[in-house]
């Protein structure tokens, strides 16, 4: 029977990569800190993907909103006597409207891809100073 996998990480449950590494002994190769610094990076990759997710979300339901409130609107005004009379005011207001919303938009997307962005790159700039160090021997 095989072992099964864990679905949070897909190894089997009380293998240790790291221990089976540590028994061929490289000199100069310190196999912990290499898992260390894998460690490091599928959580900064992980935590950058949430920031990403999580920003997508909120871009969603903000559309869904503008949607919803843009429906109403023209469902009220379409229900007015004098419709026909302020149709000129009411799609200068819209088009108004709906550039100012796609400006939110596109700063809501920006700012999503900017911190998964940042989480990325402070990760990169980690890793090069680690290795930086492990070439110096620290």
């Amino acid at each position: 029977m095989a072992k099964e996998t864990s679905p949070k990480t897909g190894a089997q449950p009380g293998f240790d990569f790291s221990k089976l590494l540590g028994q061929y002994k490289i000199p100069g190769v310190d196999f912990s800190a290499i898992m260390e610094r894998e460690k490091k990076n599928i959580e900064a990759l992980t935590k950058a993907n949430k920031v990403a997710f999580e920003g997508w979300q909120a871009l969603l339901k903000k559309q869904a909103e503008i949607f919803q409130e843009t429906m109403t609107e023209v469902m009220s005004h379409a229900k007015k006597q004098d419709a026909i009379k302020v149709r000129a005011d009411v799609a200068k207001e819209g088009f108004e409207k709906a550039l100012g919303n796609m400006k939110h938009l596109a700063e809501m997307a920006t700012k999503s891809q900017s911190e998964a962005y940042e989480i990325v790159r402070k990760r990169v700039a980690e890793n090069m100073e680690e290795l930086r160090n492990m070439a110096k021997g620290k």
